[in-house]
């Protein structure tokens, strides 16, 4: 096996004594899509930054392409999105891009970019009189624009529409076929859900779950659908009403016990919304947040 892209071992860092990042440890593939996931205050922006050499830790190692994160030799192969700024206010947009493009020595096609960012129109545009979605995107494009062999994004998608989020899932699913390791940060669990081949949930500082999302998500046994509320369950094994027209089915999650529960609702006439197993977002709700839910 390759070696990791990103390794972080033992990861403490303090602030006035009190531990953000408390013994964090994971590591990242080549060529594979990571999702930092955790609520406000779990460590992910302190985490990042330390990854992107911004930060010291206190203790513990963090290895980037091999190096320290710090190391002037990661800077043409790492991009870093930040989830705000990182440009030049006053410099249009394709200004900035291709002043960014000339410090890589095989730079992507920058018309190429402002096309499939939707860009072109605002390519003369400078970067204060940009919308907040456009900036979103010139963010992205000044990430990449390196051709990088690391790129971290930082809530990547906020703030865009759903055309653009789309386009932007696309883009980064075409940085894992191109060989591109991405770090992502997000809030929005379909986007995780979606995009990442492993996931690390923390709170509070610590690795709460770790593995791929269909690992994290068949660890519970049940099926949960949508239906008129106090259907009679009797002849449908393991199932419950949890709330008014929400239910849950225990079991075994495979094809065979989805073909059942349909055929169930097919012969009482039951119709079904929102048939699915557990999802990543049940699991980070159960797993994360706890201090701020109680």
């Amino acid at each position: 096996m390759a070696s990791p892209a990103l390794e972080v071992a033992g990861l403490v860092k303090r602030y006035a004594g009190r531990p953000v990042v408390d013994g964090l440890s994971f590591s990242v593939q080549p060529a594979t899509v990571l999702a930092l996931l955790g609520p406000n205050g779990a460590g992910k922006t302190t985490t990042v930054e330390i990854c992107e050499g911004f930060r010291r830790p206190d203790t513990g190692t963090v290895r980037v392409l091999g190096l320290d994160p710090r190391d002037q030799a990661l800077r043409p192969r790492v991009g870093v999105m930040p989830q705000s700024g990182g440009a030049y206010p006053s410099l249009r947009t394709e200004e900035m891009l291709r002043l960014v493009a000339s410090y890589a020595a095989t730079p992507l096609d920058v018309d190429d970019i402002l096309e499939r960012l939707a860009l072109t129109e605002v390519r003369r545009t400078s970067y204060r009189r940009l919308s907040g979605g456009q900036q979103q995107r010139l963010s992205l494009a000044l990430a990449i624009v390196g051709r990088p062999e690391l790129v971290f994004l930082d809530e990547p998608t906020a703030g865009l529409d759903p055309q653009a989020r789309h386009t932007t899932w696309v883009l980064i699913e075409a940085l894992r076929r191109d060989g591109v390791t991405v770090v992502l940060t997000t809030h929005l669990l379909d986007e995780a859900e979606r995009l990442a081949d492993d996931v690390v949930m923390i709170d509070a500082g610590r690795v709460v779950a770790a593995g791929t999302v269909a690992e994290l998500t068949s660890a519970n046994n049940e099926l949960r659908f949508r239906a008129v509320p106090a259907l009679d369950l009797g002849d449908l094994p393991g199932a419950r009403e949890e709330a008014p027209g929400h239910y849950v089915l225990a079991g075994p999650v495979n094809p065979q016990r989805i073909a059942d529960v349909t055929a169930w609702c097919a012969r009482h006439g039951v119709l079904v919304e929102d048939l699915r197993s557990h999802s990543l977002e049940d699991v980070f709700l159960e797993l994360t947040g706890k201090q701020a839910r109680t």
